[in-house]
């Protein structure tokens, strides 16, 4: 399936969304920040990157902004998962180039659908 990286800092949620991930067959990389998130989806090639807002160091907007600006990485699909739920914030997200943005708390069924539809899975 698909090569995915997901970002937060919070090791709970990182195990979590990991572990939904592969059950359904996605190969997952997990790091705590945004900068280790550009690394790992450079040195993967990833195809999906799950990014939190709030983490120490460079956060997921700055990530997302950079993954945008990577020629490699032109394809990748990003959605942004996060406490952060004013509409400024989301309207944020949706500039810096996030194609989704996921509330927490989240059912771990709809951050997979969502997933798949930002793949073009069924």
């Amino acid at each position: 399936m698909a090569k995915i990286v997901v970002a937060d800092d919070d090791a709970d949620i990182r195990d979590l969304v990991a572990f939904k991930l592969a059950q359904v067959g996605h190969e997952v990389t997990v790091v705590a920040d945004g900068s280790a998130a550009v690394d790992a989806c450079r040195e993967v090639g990833a195809d999906l990157a799950l990014l939190d807002l709030m983490m120490p160091g460079m956060g997921g907007l700055d990530a997302c902004r950079a993954l945008r600006l990577d020629p490699a990485l032109e394809s990748i699909r990003i959605i942004l998962l996060t406490a952060r739920a004013q509409e400024s914030d989301i309207e944020q997200g949706f500039a810096a180039g996030a194609d989704d943005y996921v509330t927490k708390p989240f059912s771990p069924r709809e951050l997979s659908a969502r997933v798949s539809a930002a793949l073009g899975q069924p």
